[in-house]
């Protein structure tokens, strides 16, 4: 799954696109995911940390355990809930400063995967998360 945020202000130099995928950790690295970032908490189990070939593990942008928690006891009802709880947490220091990192990163020369061990993808953490990287 790919988020992109092109920039279109009027009259003003065209900005980078800026693409950022999110995968899950245990598929196959590819030479495009650019710089790979872990956006879960907790190390994904069965994986070493070779076979992962990340670049940066953002502990500090993922939501609270006790927020967690509370989303997957009902996941398919509670996620407009969960996304607006979630960016509550985002908008504190640390998570706010790792958020900027991943901004940092999404606009560099690379590409940018959010990586995750959640077997759907579509309505998770870093679902979210990549759009609002992607976000102008």
């Amino acid at each position: 799954m790919e988020h992109k945020r092109k920039d279109a202000s009027p009259g003003a130099p065209a900005a980078p696109e800026v693409a950022v995928r999110v995968k899950r950790v245990y598929e196959d690295w590819a030479p495009e995911d650019g710089t790979r970032v872990l956006v879960d908490r907790l190390w994904p189990r069965g994986l070493s940390k070779e076979d992962a070939r990340l670049d940066e593990w953002a502990k500090s942008a993922t939501p609270s355990a006790e927020l967690r928690a509370w989303y997957h006891e009902r996941l398919e009802e509670r996620y407009d809930e969960f996304c607006a709880r979630y960016e509550a947490e985002l908008a504190e220091p640390e998570p706010s400063a790792a958020l900027r990192r991943l901004r940092e990163l999404a606009r560099s020369d690379r590409p940018l995967t959010l990586l995750t061990a959640a077997k759907r993808l579509g309505r998770t953490h870093a679902d979210l998360l990549a759009r609002l990287v992607a976000a102008p």
